[in-house]
């Protein structure tokens, strides 16, 4: 459905978007997941065709973004980060106003005016003025904009940024509703909501993507190893002679304090379960009391801080004097990706 070939987007010398290259498939939910200044906006403002590219480049279902804008566009609906609205107009109007700027007219348009009003819930304040509306309706608003004229994708950029929990909620449940019947691609700073609402997940740090995959898959295979600590009563060499016994583990660290031992051990990628149970077993067949031990598993949000945190790899820096855009390169928000 959507192809990304080895995107890379330039202001003046800062590099936002690095060789970046990922596909979409039609239907189900995707995250754009990464940390504030990641790239997510950038990328999603050139997929969108609403910010040039510096290379590479975005079809949508065949249609190329920069050769073929008008077909291209006509399959999307987009959200920025900041929603597009005029806060003196009430919903109603406001999404009259923007399907007759997509082509849409007579019945058509007030169909599917009702179908968006009805899909986000906002029929209670359809005929109050927005800029009175809270937080929450104003993003439904905006997601109610990007649904008309029935596009195939839906892109929406950090969707719940401001939102209290309540309307967090609402709005993860609308998206979820949403990807029944199209493809839906958003960004977040905010691991565990993409892992509520997505199917898929593709994680950006300094403009690269890094993984990609199900949620479940990634965690599987990019999750580091387990980890058992375990504190016995005896010294260090007698509790590493038993702890040798048990297959499957090697130590991580030890220390000795008082005759206590402390293990740091690791189960690598096996079940750490099964290794606390053979310890228990061996530990008890010496005569050795456990004086604690707990499992640390690791975790799909161990993976992205992993990912994530890392410092930012050395860059090539633009040689030339260019500058894509000097307004572009000046409207970059705070975490520094391009404010819609």
């Amino acid at each position: 459905m959507i192809t990304v070939s080895h995107l890379t987007k330039y202001y003046g010398q800062h590099l936002a978007v690095s060789d970046l290259s990922f596909e979409i498939g039609e239907g189900h939910v995707y995250g754009f997941l990464g940390p504030n200044g990641a790239g997510k906006s950038t990328t999603m403002n050139i997929m969108t065709g609403c910010l040039s590219a510096t290379e590479g480049s975005v079809s949508i279902d065949g249609h190329d973004i920069f050769e073929e804008p008008k077909a291209a566009k006509r399959l999307m609906g987009y959200l920025p980060e900041q929603p597009p609205l005029y806060l003196g107009e009430t919903p109603e109007e406001y999404l009259h106003f923007v399907g007759q700027a997509k082509g849409l007219r007579g019945e058509r348009l007030r169909a599917e005016i009702e179908s968006a009003i009805e899909a986000t819930g906002i029929e209670s304040v359809r005929k109050k003025r927005i800029g009175a509306l809270s937080k929450g309706f104003r993003q439904r608003v905006g997601i109610a904009q990007a649904l008309l004229g029935d596009p195939r994708v839906i892109i929406l950029d950090e969707p719940t940024v401001g939102l209290d929990p309540l309307q967090i909620l609402e709005i993860r449940d609308l998206i979820r509703r949403l990807g029944r019947t199209r493809t839906v691609i958003f960004s977040s700073h905010i691991l565990s909501e993409v892992q509520t609402v997505c199917d898929r997940i593709l994680i950006i740090a300094h403009g690269r993507l890094v993984a990609q995959g199900e949620p479940g898959e990634l965690e599987r295979r990019l999750a580091g190893e387990n980890e058992i600590r375990l504190t016995v009563d005896a010294e260090s060499r007698e509790a590493a002679q038993i702890v040798s016994t048990v297959e499957g583990l090697h130590a991580l660290e030890a220390a000795e304090e008082r005759g206590y031992t402390a293990f740091r051990l690791s189960a690598g990628d096996g079940d750490p379960y099964a290794a606390t149970r053979a310890l228990f077993g061996a530990f008890a067949a010496a005569g050795v009391a456990i004086l604690e031990m707990d499992v640390k598993k690791a975790t799909l949000e161990d993976v992205f801080l992993e990912l994530t945190e890392k410092d930012d790899p050395a860059l090539p820096v633009r040689e030339d004097s260019e500058t894509d855009n000097v307004e572009e390169s000046e409207a970059t928000d705070h975490d520094g990706d391009l404010e819609a």
